[in-house]
């Protein structure tokens, strides 16, 4: 290995300040943030089309069979979520990047499936901007609201004959209910079946954090603040995704990498749903109570992670 590529490799995989990889490889701070950027951008253009395309008809009915069998939620194609990526602050962008947490950022939004493979993500948007304004700006929210994600036809879900039910992505409150976007249900005065519904939903969703929580772990200049330009920061970020997927498909995966991660969510947003993501998410809500649908520990698990149900 070069010591270009030892360079690069070194500073992912430990975060190790510019100043470092200066007395350490004898290259000035400036010239390893050029080797930083250069390597990132041709890591990113040599692996993303191989290991990170957009999926095809087929591939999407494999993601959600995948799903069903790991989570036990069905029709759904893949979970999205966004984090911070922590940074120093850019130069001329006022509090554009200042988040809610008091501090610069700017937001990795992704979509994984259930092997914890980044699909989809869309790296540099502003750390002021909330999850559902990320998601609506970003080319993945564009084809999804414009129906063109190739997405298998809508399907009666196992063991039922109708209705036909559309394959859905899972996300937290941050996000706008859909049609093809499923999130939780308000937590005030649930019902037992919306709370059912709620901690299937949550089963499936985690993928996308012990995703975040891999790639973290492994790549681990993800756990401090990034001191490099914005545009260098968000190259090593999409460089990292790429050769998440590429070890994730070349090593596996084992769970314990995943506990923990420094990637801080965004702040839950007030956004509205439409009529018709509501009649979807009622029909998946009375699905997992129906003795096709229902898991027969999924009570017991509900009260030791949500609390006992105590209405009516």
């Amino acid at each position: 290995m070069s010591i270009i590529s030892y360079s690069i490799f070194r500073y992912l995989g430990t975060g190790q300040s510019l100043a470092s990889l200066h007395f350490s490889f004898l290259i000035g701070k400036s010239t390893a943030s050029v080797i930083i950027r250069e390597t990132c951008v041709a890591i990113w253009n040599a692996l993303h089309a191989a290991v990170m395309g957009q999926p095809q008809k087929e591939q999407w009915q494999e993601m959600a069979d995948v799903f069903m069998q790991t989570c036990q939620f069905p029709n759904c194609a893949g979970a999205i979520d966004g984090k911070h990526i922590r940074i120093k602050k850019p130069v001329r962008t006022g509090s554009q990047f200042y988040n809610y947490k008091k501090y610069f950022s700017f937001v990795l939004f992704a979509m994984c499936d259930a092997n914890y493979s980044f699909r989809y993500i869309d790296v540099g948007s502003y750390g002021s901007r909330s999850d559902s304004a990320v998601f609506a700006h970003s080319e993945f929210g564009k084809l999804l609201h414009d129906k063109a994600l190739d997405l298998p036809e809508n399907t009666a879900l196992p063991g039922t004959t109708s209705p036909a039910m559309p394959f859905v992505f899972v996300a937290d409150e941050a996000f706008a209910l859909g049609e093809n976007l499923m999130r939780p249900y308000s937590s005030r005065g649930l019902s037992l079946a919306r709370r059912v519904f709620n901690y299937r939903l949550t089963r499936a969703r985690r993928v996308v954090e012990c995703a975040f929580g891999i790639l973290a772990n492994k790549w681990r200049f993800l756990h401090t603040p990034i001191h490099l330009k914005l545009e260098t920061a968000i190259s090593a970020v999409k460089a990292a995704c790429v050769l998440h997927n590429f070890v994730r498909a070349r090593d596996g995966f084992n769970f314990e990498d995943s506990l923990t991660h420094s990637l801080h969510s965004h702040r839950p947003s007030v956004v509205r749903g439409h009529r018709q993501g509501a009649a979807v998410r009622e029909q998946f809500t009375a699905y997992f109570m129906s003795p096709h649908g229902a898991l027969p520990w999924q009570l017991d698990s509900l009260c030791r992670h949500m609390g006992p149900y105590h209405g009516s």
